[in-house]
């Protein structure tokens, strides 16, 4: 998302499909842009909005989440790119409904843990998630996967050289290796 053509790509995603719809605006809206956007995108059944404004809009995110409720929305708003750490997740409390944790955004799997806490104990959702990397770090990450409500690990599935071996995927579904520590194998 974040282009004219937000509302036509979803009617397309839609038209195909009956599938759980999660949007990734990727701080690609304004505040009015998103509040433009957002209650025409709703009618697609979407089960979240992740990352509708800017990296540094903090106030923004609180000024959206007012006046969606205004118009009665409950689509729940997450942040991704603008909480980094538990600090930033503590900071935008009343202002989202859940956050996307990623161990390599968080610097490690204490902080992510952290972050993952802290949303909880203000009642928000979570999505833990990752970039294009290894094997290595996902599966890491995956430990973190029973505290979380969504799981969106597809890092090592986006790579031809992945040096290791962790995950193991059946469709949309993957479980932890065996073995000690991670259960990552050198391929």
């Amino acid at each position: 998302m974040g282009s004219e053509k937000d509302e036509a790509i979803i009617t397309a995603i839609r038209n195909a499909t009956n599938a759980k719809l999660l949007v990734d605006a990727n701080a690609g809206w304004s505040r009015e842009r998103a509040l433009q956007v957002i209650p025409r995108l709703i009618e697609y059944d979407l089960e979240l909005i992740e990352q509708p404004l800017a990296v540094n809009d903090v106030d923004g995110y609180f000024w959206l989440k007012e006046k969606l409720r205004a118009q009665k929305i409950k689509t729940p708003i997450f942040a991704d790119e603008i909480a980094k750490t538990s600090h930033d997740v503590a900071k935008l409390v009343g202002a989202i409904d859940g956050v996307v944790v990623k161990t390599m955004k968080s610097e490690g799997i204490r902080e992510a843990q952290r972050m993952i806490y802290t949303a909880r104990a203000h009642d928000m959702q979570i999505m833990l998630g990752c970039f294009i990397e290894s094997s290595v770090g996902v599966t890491a990450a995956a430990h973190l996967a029973p505290l979380c409500d969504y799981a969106d690990l597809d890092g090592p599935l986006l790579i031809k050289n992945d040096p290791y071996r962790g995950l193991k995927y059946d469709g949309a579904k993957f479980s932890l290796p065996d073995g000690p520590g991670l259960g990552v194998q050198k391929n």
